[in-house]
């Protein structure tokens, strides 16, 4: 039971520290719609998506007045495409813009899914498919697209790494006009779930049911606010009060999404627990690291603080509901995050730094714009790099990188919005095309095997 401490605490989170539901995503089985051609399936997807998320958005309106909850984002995401169009992989870029055209009759924000799973070994349809990505970003709004090219259980697919490095490189391209900005719509990832709420990696699983709902909750200004009133705590009080407020900010989000999927006809899924920042001052994960006690993010105990961070409100969250999913711990966009963006302009926030903190993190190296002659070997290594943390540790871990067209270090990209800026960072000059060439796939490591 709530008494009247914590409902006048729950309203100054909202009111005060940018607490919110950052994103209500609706997954939606798509493989109903499977036909013999692939205007037909286009159809069938704009159809079945409209029908489905019809009162998504106002829904959300509806119990965020209720509530007095923020609801940030209202996203669909949905069976990977890749396997929709197996019949006619050359076309899928018409079922994708079928899908954008869903998303705007809907009003959302993004729709996930136009996505491959090649992480054992990559069929011809598959790497069809995955040449349409540039194409496709480029000729969309809100379409979202994802690669996962590795697993704990399959090792890494050297082949897709290879791919994945030339597709960035082509969408930056295509979308040179606006900084790259389809890259900031590709994800590329090792151990993909099927519940992420939160774009641009968000799919609908082959093992959900018709539709779910999952939600994306957040608070890093929540958490940066409560560690200011405990300055002088160790380190086990600073991680028990986490805890406390991560328990805290995820009922709230469980709240809004079982009484979503009761009004939406829909099952509902998973709350995901991220600390999801945004580019507005207070709502830093940056910050909350800093807090900690690190005078500039990046510096030196930052991954140790990141570590603790991740995990008490992993601990917090899972207390809180039984449906702890997708993602659930601290992201780190460079671009998303200004505490990130200050200290990446500093030069103390590098690219090796990121890598070591994806290994105690959500996710990986996130909204992190490169000089855009960088070649597309260097982009595969740094891919492979990432899939090897989450490999080993039996984790997700992923890139989202912008190769910024024209762009050199010294320079910035500007997406404007929730995706926010980035300086552009220096990557190592040095040559891993060899590396890269020689394709095959990494075994999976030997803790894999648990039969």
């Amino acid at each position: 039971m709530f008494n009247q401490f914590d409902v006048l605490e729950t309203i100054d989170m909202i009111e005060k520290e940018h607490l919110d539901i950052r994103t209500i995503t609706m997954g939606i089985s798509l493989l109903p719609c499977i036909a013999g051609t692939a205007e037909e399936t286009a159809q069938k997807a704009y159809d079945l998506v409209c029908r489905r998320a019809e009162n998504l958005v106002k829904t959300a309106k509806e119990l965020s007045g209720e509530y007095g909850i923020p609801i940030v984002n209202k996203r669909v995401s949905v069976t990977p495409v890749s396997l929709l169009c197996a019949a006619f992989p050359e076309k899928a870029t018409r079922v994708g813009r079928a899908l954008d055209a869903a998303a705007k009759t809907l009003g959302i924000d993004f729709l996930g899914g136009y996505s491959a799973l090649v992480h054992k070994s990559m069929a011809d349809y598959e790497k069809t498919f995955i040449h349409t990505i540039p194409e496709v970003l480029a000729t969309t709004e809100r379409l979202c697209a994802s690669v996962n090219v590795g697993s704990t259980r399959s090792g890494i697919n050297m082949d897709a790494v290879s791919l994945m490095g030339e597709i960035f490189k082509e969408t930056a391209q295509k979308t040179a006009e606006n900084d790259g900005i389809g890259c900031a719509k590709l994800v590329v990832f090792c151990n993909a779930v099927e519940d992420n709420p939160f774009m641009a990696g968000a799919f609908h699983g082959v093992g959900e049911s018709h539709a779910a709902i999952n939600v994306g909750i957040s608070g890093p200004g929540v958490v940066w606010h409560v560690l200011k009133s405990i300055p002088d705590a160790d380190m086990l009080e600073t991680a028990e009060t986490i805890k406390r407020t991560a328990f805290k900010i995820t009922r709230a989000g469980q709240l809004i999404a079982r009484e979503a999927a009761k009004r939406l006809n829909a099952e509902f899924g998973i709350v995901d627990l991220s600390l999801a920042p945004t580019p507005a001052r207070g709502d830093s994960v940056a910050h909350i690291l800093e807090e900690l006690g690190i005078s500039t993010v990046g510096g030196h105990g930052t991954t140790a603080a990141l570590a603790m961070l991740n995990d008490a409100v992993k601990k917090g969250g899972v207390m809180a509901s039984s449906r702890v999913g997708g993602l659930s711990g601290a992201f780190i966009p460079v671009s998303e995050d200004i505490g990130m963006i200050e200290a990446a302009e500093k030069g103390v926030l590098c690219l090796d730094k990121l890598e070591a903190m994806t290994s105690v993190c959500s996710v990986g190296l996130d909204m992190i714009a490169i000089p855009g002659d960088t070649p597309a070997s260097t982009v595969s290594a740094i891919i492979a790099d990432e899939a090897a943390i989450g490999m080993i540790n039996n984790k997700t871990t992923a890139v989202r990188i912008i190769p910024a067209p024209g762009k050199e270090v010294g320079d910035s990209v500007n997406f404007g919005g929730l995706l926010g800026r980035a300086p552009v960072m220096p990557v190592h000059d040095t040559d891993s095309s060899k590396f890269i060439g020689r394709g095959g796939s990494i075994p999976a490591p030997i803790h894999s095997f648990k039969n």
